[in-house]
């Protein structure tokens, strides 16, 4: 088990993409990351109170040891740091960057290149779910051990069609990964990561290429550059996370999974 306040895990950086405008659950009355899902006790406080949907991700990292976080956000979306501030409600610390391109993710999380070039990254995406709550302990317990480029946490894939399914073999090592497959052999998706400097630069190189391009961007996904590379010879590795899938709340049939599943064990722990 890794100490919380472990020195190697203060050096590990969370990098988390806010900037989305949430168009499959549109519209929303605040930002999908500020989602209410499930309740938490507050210190001092009586009764519970609302977690919003990214918290679940933050409490996961924060009790890996990692207390220095990025969000990438766009235009707009100032609830998010109007909630989170400067991070204390979490035992963090966390700030803000402003995201510039409307080419998706990757250019989201490229926006922290100057910040985290040198830093180890932690990377989730913030409206997804999943257990378990030590999920990147084992990532940083698997990182410890293994010379590896980029780490992923896998889940069993059971909507390949709207996933990045991961061709694993049986030591972990990720051959490749095959973009939203209308059907898949695969087993395993990803949801969360660990990298290293050098996919960070990797990213930064790429997408610096891709931009100066002059034929039209696509909008491209992380596992798009993560399979460009492990094409390019970066070592990538896969750790299953957990046996039960993750709900995505960026859908309206997550979202709905997401709130029954948390009324279930509100329920159960009110002994109604």
């Amino acid at each position: 088990m890794i100490d919380r306040d472990n020195k190697i895990n203060r050096e590990v950086i969370v990098l988390i993409p806010a900037a989305g405008k949430a168009t499959r659950i549109a519209p929303l009355p605040c930002s999908k990351e500020l989602y209410p899902i499930g309740f938490q006790s507050l210190d001092g406080e009586h009764g519970k109170r609302p977690k919003v949907a990214c918290q679940y991700l933050l409490e996961k990292m924060r009790s890996a040891g990692i207390t220095n976080a990025y969000m990438v956000l766009r235009e707009g979306k100032w609830d998010i740091p109007a909630y989170f501030r400067d991070g204390s409600l979490l035992d963090m610390n966390i700030a803000y960057l402003m995201m510039g391109l409307p080419f998706g993710v990757p250019y989201s999380i490229d926006q922290a290149h100057s910040f985290l070039r040198h830093a180890t990254v932690a990377f989730g995406f913030p409206d997804i779910l999943f257990q378990p709550d030590d999920a990147f302990v084992q990532l940083l317990n698997h990182r410890a051990t293994s010379d590896v480029d980029i780490l992923l946490g896998l889940f069993p894939g059971d909507l390949p069609e709207t996933m990045d399914m991961v061709d694993v073999e049986e030591n972990g090592r990720i051959n490749e990964i095959v973009i939203k497959p209308r059907h898949s052999r695969l087993q395993y998706t990803w949801g969360i990561a660990v990298w290293t400097p050098a996919f960070s630069e990797f990213l930064h190189s790429y997408l610096t290429a891709s931009v100066a391009s002059p034929a039209p961007q696509p909008e491209l996904s992380v596992g798009h550059v993560i399979r460009v590379a492990i094409r390019s010879g970066l070592r990538v590795e896969g750790v299953p996370i957990s046996k039960e899938p993750y709900l995505d709340i960026g859908t309206p049939e997550g979202l709905a999974k997401a709130i029954k599943h948390f009324v279930a064990v509100e329920r159960d722990e009110s002994g109604e």
